[in-house]
């Protein structure tokens, strides 16, 4: 704003039509007067001095009224000292002129020119402030999501050079310690899986061998009752005490090796996610899973399942009935009701419609609390009511994955009871 104004008052002086050279202007007119009598015409004489000459005695002749109005310098004209007019000057219009052409062009240039500064100014301002704070935000984002692979540009020594560089710093600490953190948790359950199959295989021994001691003492039990009356041997009681010790550690011993296979396969979860191969397969070999399952009570099946071909994992969806019939047994002990369907109308990714067989499992217990519901199928979360009973907190989450996987889904809810329903995609 100073360039402006300085400028317009510099230059603004060089049109100060208030200053005029009067010897000027009177070393012309003698001239004029000289060429009139040497017989120039009024119109030579005119365009060689850039004058006006008013050949009228009469003050009040219109172009000479005009020429005052437009501030030009006016003469007597009196070649010889005989008076015949007069001779003017319009130099004032002509410095008005040239004023108003400098003036217009200055203006534009300096507004051209302050205008390409201020787009410079944006940016420089851009590249050093706005940007970075940009790509400072995205990477924040990134890692607030975990994500520790992608690297904040760095803009040399800047305001922000050392900052974004400091940044950075902390994103490769944090990437190794991260990655420190999983290879420790990695080499730790790798530790556990060992160690159960360790513990596993003396367990098997101690099993095998109670085999052995409980055939062994059965048949001196059978030799020791010989007499005519059936009566039994002495030693027969301390038989039977040496069979029933050996029948708690065989018990003993089964379930510690329940227990390691547990343990186990928590791990290997945890370590990699089971791999679900999905293929065609009968429909009908869903209800022989249920039907293997009668240890676990009574499982009343309300009509057949639909014969169609069905996009499944046979192995995990034997998984995934033994988990939620388990649950059933476990947590409600009460009849369980399970029930098959079609539906055409779920509506895909595609915009189509899928057409799916629906496996609905119900029992008749309490069913779930009603604020855990959404929690159930959370890794390692247990229901209230699920303090008495074994388990890891792993079944519905397993069921979800396997049957998300098999491109089907799961739902679950409370109806007079705990009931999930299972969807398999049909081919």
């Amino acid at each position: 704003m100073l360039a402006v104004i300085g400028t317009f008052m510099l230059r603004g002086r060089q049109f100060d039509d208030t200053d005029r050279d009067i010897s000027y202007y009177n070393d012309l007119l003698y001239k004029v007067c000289d060429d009139y009598d040497a017989g120039l015409t009024e119109e030579e004489i005119e365009r060689k001095y850039d004058c006006r000459i008013i050949l009228s005695k009469e003050i009040q002749d219109p172009e000479l009224a005009e020429l005052y109005k437009k501030g030009a310098l006016v003469l007597d004209l009196a070649p010889g000292g005989d008076y015949i007019g007069k001779v003017a000057w319009a130099d004032s219009q002509d410095i008005h002129e040239r004023a108003k052409r400098f003036f217009m062009l200055t203006s534009y240039s300096l507004w051209i020119g302050i205008l390409i500064c201020g787009y410079i100014l944006i940016f420089i301002v851009y590249l050093n402030l706005i940007r970075p704070v940009d790509e400072l935000t995205a990477f924040s984002e990134e890692i607030a999501k975990g994500n520790l692979e992608v690297p904040l540009p760095r803009h040399g020594h800047g305001l922000f050079g050392n900052f974004t560089e400091s940044f950075d710093i902390m994103r490769l600490t944090l990437r190794e310690s991260k990655q420190r953190e999983i290879d420790s948790e990695m080499a730790r359950k790798e530790i556990v899986t060992k160690l159960s199959h360790d513990i596993k295989t003396p367990a098997a021994v101690i099993k095998a061998t109670c085999e052995v001691l409980e055939l062994k003492f059965g048949r001196m039990a059978d030799t020791k009752t010989q007499d005519d009356n059936m009566s039994v041997n002495p030693d027969t009681n301390n038989n039977d005490d040496i069979l029933e010790k050996i029948g708690i550690i065989s018990s003993k011993a089964d379930m510690i090796s329940s227990l390691m296979s547990n343990v186990m396969q928590t791990t290997l979860n945890d370590l990699e996610e089971p791999d679900v191969n999905t293929i065609e397969a009968d429909s009908r070999i869903i209800e022989d899973y249920f039907s293997r399952l009668k240890d676990y009570g009574r499982i009343v099946l309300k009509g057949h399942i639909p014969s169609c071909l069905l996009y499944m994992d046979t192995l995990r969806m034997e998984q995934v009935i033994d988990n939620i019939v388990g649950n059933s047994y476990k947590y409600a002990g009460t009849d369980i009701h399970v029930s098959f369907s079609e539906t055409n109308d779920i509506l895909m990714d595609d915009g189509s419609n899928g057409r799916f067989i629906k496996i609905t499992i119900r029992d008749s217990g309490p069913g779930a609390a009603e604020e855990e519901l959404p929690l159930l199928t959370e890794k390692y979360y247990r229901g209230s009511n699920a303090k008495e009973a074994a388990g890891y907190g792993l079944g519905l989450y397993n069921v979800k994955w396997y049957m998300e996987k098999q491109g089907g889904g799961m739902d679950y809810y409370n109806d007079n009871g705990f009931v999930v329903e299972l969807l398999l995609k049909k081919v």
